[in-house]
């Protein structure tokens, strides 16, 4: 019991319940008074729920600005279990000026979902690549008001109201949020927070896992160059960025041109094809992580120039050849390859 008489607004108290591990579902419930000689508030009870040794963050439940005849009762459905742990830490806030008391009483673990208070199924956490949206589904057991109010609270205490609620059935209902914190990698984490007449539903923790997509370091090797072709090595083992790669892509252009070219590439080295003789290109290679927006930027440039174009074959010279009363006919004649040509001789 806190005597908020003759306090500064904002004067704290706190009760620090134990720290627990608990298996299974299970509800804590408990009894508070406000109470004072003008009817005026004493100030504000706030409840919160610290989980792991980490932050204590913003409440998961309050109550201000009454008076209460007599004690009463709320619950905390808490879906946090073993290996991990959680206190809850009750605290009241005085509010100077207006004297009176303010208690907390009947502290129970009980094991048994609670009555009023929606338990959270398990939140599972959610990956995306930098840039995308991300989006966290709350689904909770247990009756939906539409005076309740549900929200997605962050592991520093930061809050984000959820934007969508659908009642799957008479005793369960769901709620989904996006999340903008993805503009770069991080790993962040997010539980669900639900306030009903009856108390409050609390979930775990699920991670928010911003992966960035994948570059190559180096360019890709030159293994070969020919007057129309150009054999290549992707060069992708080592990369800026998350894997796994599902995905490589070749990308190539003339230095001096606007067109470009991408080619899926299923194999150790890559034969770029149909090329023109004595041309100047430009290679890069993309690389594809799994996801929406998976696609890295290009990697860096090889440079490199094919070959000037040489003659097929060679003629060597003409063969006249006399067939009978018929016209001479003369062949062209070239190394390894006869008869490519004829002509008749007037």
């Amino acid at each position: 019991m806190v005597n908020s008489s003759g306090r500064a607004s904002g004067q704290k108290a706190h009760l620090l319940l134990p720290t627990l591990k608990e298996n299974d579902t299970h509800c804590i419930d408990f009894h508070y008074y406000f109470s004072s000689r003008d009817r005026s508030s004493p100030g504000a009870l706030n409840v919160y729920v610290k989980v792991n040794g980490g932050p204590q963050g913003n409440p998961v439940w309050n109550v201000s600005g009454v008076v209460t005849e007599g004690w009463v009762k709320a619950e905390l459905a808490i879906s946090t279990f073993w290996p991990h742990f959680y206190q809850v830490i009750f605290e009241s806030v005085s509010l100077k000026g207006h004297p009176g008391y303010i208690a907390v009483d009947e502290v129970r673990v009980l094991a048994h979902p609670c009555r009023k208070a929606p338990h959270f199924l398990r939140l599972q956490n959610v990956e995306v690549n930098v840039g995308q949206n991300a989006t966290f589904q709350c689904i909770a057991g247990g009756k939906w008001s539409q005076h309740d109010k549900l929200w997605l609270q962050q592991w520093n205490g930061r809050d984000t109201a959820l934007m969508v609620t659908r009642v799957v059935n008479h005793r369960r209902f769901s709620a989904t949020v996006s999340v903008a914190d993805t503009a770069q990698r991080s790993v962040s984490k997010y539980r669900c927070v639900i306030r009903s007449d009856g108390g409050s539903g609390v979930s775990n923790y699920a991670e928010l896992i911003v992966k960035e997509p994948p570059t190559p370091i180096a360019p890709p090797e030159l293994l070969a160059v020919g007057a129309t072709y150009l054999w290549i090595k992707p060069n992708a083992n080592s990369i800026i960025g998350d894997g796994p790669i599902i995905l490589k892509e070749v990308e190539y252009r003339t230095t001096t041109g606007t067109w470009a070219e991408t080619h899926i590439v299923d194999s150790p080295n890559y034969k770029l094809w149909h090329l023109d003789p004595d041309v100047e290109y430009e290679i890069r290679v993309l690389l594809t992580r799994p996801g929406e927006g998976g696609t890295g930027p290009p990697g860096p440039p090889l440079t490199t120039r094919t070959k000037c174009a040489d003659t097929a074959y060679e003629f060597a010279g003409w063969d006249c050849v006399w067939e009978g009363y018929l016209d001479p006919t003369m062949f062209l004649r070239s190394p390894g390859f006869c008869g490519v040509s004829n002509r008749d001789i007037g």
